[in-house]
């Protein structure tokens, strides 16, 4: 089972004004082959699906403690994208709908996003094409999938840093810049898995791609206060059988931070999941919000 907590794993910067091409940007990190829709569902079915579960916890552990991050990292991309993705102003719920205040959005590269949705993330790549199973791998075979699974992490990695290269925009870039640390962190998570399993280094091949973090600058925080040398059970009491393969005397990589890694309680400390604002010209969530506004608030007086 989950608990889910009101809280997004990293805060987010408020976007100075509406851009809906950076929030098509980062449709690919939800759901393209390598976004977090890709990681989410290789890991949760492996983990629903895992053979031997006692004999192999600290695998199992692994596996399932870093599918739990993955609800939250989709979490994340998709409030950037609706954070990004609310037309090209700030209609007041008195909008002229007759004035075409959104005439931008007909050039807009994922209008559909807008159209359809309310500016609302979908788990579909940066072209509109729908995320699917055909991205998910569960063999059954242990060292297959945690290769596959470190094959998916390094993907995602050269994904995230194309599309931080794409943007200038400080929501988008805040986005990458966590991913890519967490990343990183499951790229050498797995790595290490394989070598308790086969001898082999495989951590030797990262970073992949081969470029060091500290060339990010919004990665320097988390790489600060140590985020790279961290994995979240994201439970009280179950999955600390990992330990054995990611603290175990085990360090940073090279180029990181120095420190030994560590198994961490619970959950990152996150941040406040920002307010979307109305859109009224989209009827998002009405175009007349009064009554609607009346109910929520006589809902929630009846709740306290």
């Amino acid at each position: 089972m989950f608990m889910r907590i009101d809280k997004l794993q990293a805060a987010l910067p408020e976007p100075k004004k509406p851009d809906p091409n950076a929030a098509a940007a980062l449709q690919e990190l939800l759901g393209g082959k390598y976004g977090e829709m890709s990681t989410l569902g290789n890991y949760m079915f492996q983990s629903f699906n895992f053979r031997n579960k006692t004999k192999l916890k600290p695998f199992y552990s692994l596996v399932s403690s870093i599918f739990a991050e993955e609800l939250g990292h989709v979490e994340l991309v998709s409030t950037g994208i609706s954070m990004l993705n609310c037309g090209p102003g700030d209609p007041t719920p008195d909008v002229d709908v007759s004035e075409a205040p959104f005439n931008e959005m007909q050039g807009i590269r994922l209008a559909g996003s807008f159209l359809s949705n309310g500016g609302g993330a979908l788990p579909m790549n940066s072209n509109a094409a729908s995320w699917n199973m055909d991205m998910v791998t569960t063999t059954g075979n242990l060292i297959i999938d945690l290769l596959h699974n470190f094959h998916l992490e390094c993907g995602a990695r050269i994904h995230k840093l194309r599309v931080y290269e794409t943007m200038t925009e400080p929501t988008g870039r805040e986005v990458c810049g966590y991913l890519l640390v967490r990343g990183s962190v499951h790229a050498h998570a797995y790595a290490l898995a394989l070598k308790k399993l086969t001898g082999v280094e495989i951590e030797k091949m990262l970073p992949t791609p081969n470029i060091n973090l500290d060339r990010v600058p919004e990665c320097q925080k988390y790489l600060n206060e140590g985020s790279h040398r961290r994995l979240y059970r994201f439970s009280p009491n179950d999955y600390k059988e990992m330990s054995g393969i990611w603290s175990n005397d085990e360090v940073a990589l090279p180029g990181d931070p120095p420190g030994n890694l560590e198994v961490v309680e619970g959950h990152p400390e996150g941040g406040k999941i920002p307010e979307l604002l109305g859109n009224y010209g989209a009827f998002a969530p009405d175009y007349a919000p009064e009554e609607i506004f009346d109910i929520a608030s006589k809902l929630y007086k009846k709740s306290r």
